[in-house]
């Protein structure tokens, strides 16, 4: 982690601004000291740390985000969770819903607890922390690409003076029924930004049809690249080389597409 990254001036979708979000989900992963560390390099003078613990039998042990604020940006980043903890969980089809926010359609009810743990600190520090018109970004990978754009959904619907600027996630999981998606859609268009890369498992589940992903996909082939649009064949063409790129173990693929590092590897590569 070294020079920084991230323009606090951004607007609207870029590949830097997309890599610097990235930056930013991956650092949601370290320790206190490391986030505030590199907040600072990266010019943001004050981290705020939201952070909660479950007791079993909820199958996550906590939720942890983090917010930095300057002048002119706040970035809220949502961290993500063990990669089988949240498959097994992602799979288990016996979880009833838990109510969308504004009354609109249904979430994932792990993605509903996870974030209400954290929420009311989340909301009240970006209530404190915007205190110069400052542009507002959240981020996550995995789960917390999940959390942060069902956050974006809250403060939209539920506190609209706190809409966020943009939302990029990255490996996230299908996180709510098909009304809250498009409501989310609407709400967000050319705000949100969803990075899969290739075969990526986690972006894959819950399984369709009672879960739905929100749009703006960008989707990163077997090449790094990032492509805004991606016909359908030649998406499943994509996807096909990636499972036969390494003969021994094809279904470990869609395991080697997720974890932050890659993201940010190719987003970096697509930025050069």
């Amino acid at each position: 982690m070294s020079a920084p990254v991230i323009d606090h001036h951004a607007t609207g979708y870029s590949l830097p601004h997309a890599y610097a979000m990235a930056r930013a989900a991956e650092l949601a992963y370290h320790g206190r000291e490391d986030i505030e560390r590199q907040a600072a390099e990266w010019g943001f003078d004050r981290v705020r740390h939201h952070w909660t613990r479950f007791t079993p039998p909820f199958p996550l042990e906590d939720t942890q985000a983090y917010t930095m604020a300057s002048d002119h940006m706040i970035v809220t980043a949502f961290r993500g969770t063990e990669l089988k903890q949240l498959r097994d969980w992602l799979s288990d089809a016996t979880t009833p819903p838990w109510p969308g926010p504004g009354g609109k359609g249904f979430v994932h009810y792990g993605f509903g607890e996870a974030l209400q743990s954290v929420y009311p600190d989340v909301a009240g520090t970006l209530a404190e922390l915007r205190d110069n018109g400052q542009t507002l970004w959240l981020t996550g990978h995995s789960l917390g690409g999940a959390l942060a754009m069902l956050a974006g959904s809250r403060l939209h619907f539920e506190d609209p003076h706190l809409t966020a600027d943009g939302i990029y996630t990255f490996g996230q999981p299908r996180t709510c029924d098909r009304l809250l998606a498009g409501a989310h859609d609407k709400a967000f268009t050319k705000r949100m930004f969803r990075f899969v890369n290739n075969n990526d498992v986690v972006a894959q589940l819950p399984p369709e049809p009672a879960y739905h992903h929100v749009q703006a996909l960008r989707y990163i082939d077997t090449a790094g690249k990032v492509r805004d649009t991606m016909p359908v064949l030649a998406g499943l063409g994509d996807r096909a080389k990636g499972f036969t790129e390494d003969v021994w173990s094809p279904a470990g693929d869609g395991v080697r597409d997720h974890p932050i590092a890659r993201y940010v590897a190719a987003l970096e590569k697509n930025c050069t």
